[in-house]
């Protein structure tokens, strides 16, 4: 089973940014797709970006904004996102995107306020 460990979330002012990092256990990660999920207060957790070998795909409401990228031999993933805005505040969370997921780290919070 794969273990995953996001970090990099924090309190930011709107415009700023942070970059989140996932860190994976196991060989098999470079195999899958993986993406960046958040959960905000009351709403259901939601994909907002994917990597699948070199190519991304992005919610509308990150698109320019956020950049996904991930380094194999590391067993990682990133998302830089800049001009952050109060309605990106959730939790972050990394997996895979395929029909099961592994089980779910601890997500990271991000947190946009003034």
């Amino acid at each position: 089973q794969v273990q995953l460990v996001e970090s990099g979330g924090g309190l930011v002012q709107p415009g700023g940014s942070l970059r989140l990092s996932c860190a994976a256990s196991g060989s098999i990660f470079s195999m899958y797709a993986m993406g960046w999920y958040r959960q905000a207060p009351g709403k259901q957790r939601e994909l907002v970006a994917l990597i699948n070998s070199g190519d991304t795909e992005y919610i509308n409401s990150v698109k320019g904004r956020f950049t996904i990228s991930r380094d194999n031999a590391k067993n990682t993933v990133f998302l830089q996102m800049n001009s952050l805005k109060p309605e990106d505040t959730a939790v972050y969370y990394c997996n895979r995107v395929a029909t099961q997921f592994w089980t779910w780290g601890q997500g990271t919070q991000v947190t946009v306020s003034s």
